[in-house]
């Protein structure tokens, strides 16, 4: 029997970063391009977008349904954040979550009512964790906050490498913390990749398989290094094929969506390998 990915491992998974590095789409054609999307519509989450670009979303928009998460980077404040909230509210645009640096004043977005994802840093990572953890759960255990964690290099971030990303899995799941991840994860499986946005990323199979021997198995460090660092798509496959319906539950529990600045490109490689259906 040939292996398959549970199609609720990889439901709304995906979140649409055309806009943002290294993509870098025009806002008018990322709105576009995400309200036609017709392919594996299923596995994509919102289009995330700039906080001070909401007010031309809601143009852009033009009375269709459209889910946004609201961006403020690292170092930026969080007022626009707010705004952008506002100036969505009661409108076709629906704010899905904010997401914001460990440095800001985040807890003051807290009474927005939409989740809070909050980028942990390399410097103050225990501190910054530990923060988020402390309120990310109402008394009803309804998620408040979320942390997230940057895979792939940029000018002012290193790539971190399979010890890295692991402490961080093992951190997060530790503590019970829901977590995004954001940037590198354009493939499927762990390489090295030429041109000038290449050079070595981490795969997707190879996240989902880490996160379940993290979450599921509270495995070590060491052990979530190595699948990461796994380069076989084999393995990693059929350990995501055999997954119960509880493991899904409990690896999307813990890993709720990463950014991606092309969604096709690693569901396409899933699609190409068989894991999934092919979409047009």
């Amino acid at each position: 029997m040939a292996l398959r990915l549970p199609r609720a491992l990889l439901e709304g998974l995906v979140d649409d970063a055309a806009v943002f590095p290294p993509g870098l789409a025009p806002l008018p054609r990322a709105v576009a391009e995400h309200l036609a999307r017709t392919a594996y519509r299923d596995c994509i989450g919102p289009l995330l977008v700039p906080a001070t670009a909401a007010a031309d979303v809601l143009a852009l928009a033009d009375g269709a349904h459209l889910r946004v998460g609201l961006i403020a980077r690292p170092g930026m404040p969080v007022g626009p954040v707010r705004d952008g909230v506002a100036a969505l509210a009661d409108s076709s645009v629906q704010v899905a979550g904010v997401e914001v640096g460990a440095g800001s004043d985040w807890e003051g977005l807290l009474d927005l009512d939409v989740p809070v994802t909050v980028e942990i840093p390399r410097d103050g990572f225990t501190e910054a964790l530990d923060r988020v953890s402390a309120v990310s759960a109402d008394a009803g255990g309804h998620p408040l906050v979320q942390a997230k964690f940057r895979t792939g290099a940029t000018d002012v971030w290193a790539w971190p490498d399979e010890a890295e990303l692991a402490r961080f899995i093992v951190a997060a799941t530790a503590r019970g913390l829901a977590f995004k991840l954001t940037g590198g994860l354009h493939h499927i499986l762990r390489a090295d990749h030429p041109g000038p946005s290449g050079g070595p990323q981490h795969g997707l199979l190879n996240v989902l398989a880490a996160v379940h021997a993290a979450a599921t198995y509270a495995a070590a460090e060491r052990t979530v290094a190595s699948t990461l660092a796994a380069r076989d798509a084999g393995p990693l496959a059929a350990v995501l094929d055999a997954l119960t319906d509880d493991d899904v539950a409990a690896v999307r529990a813990a890993f709720t969506a990463y950014g991606c600045c092309d969604v096709l490109d690693p569901l396409g490689e899933l699609a190409g390998l068989g894991l999934i259906d092919k979409e047009h």
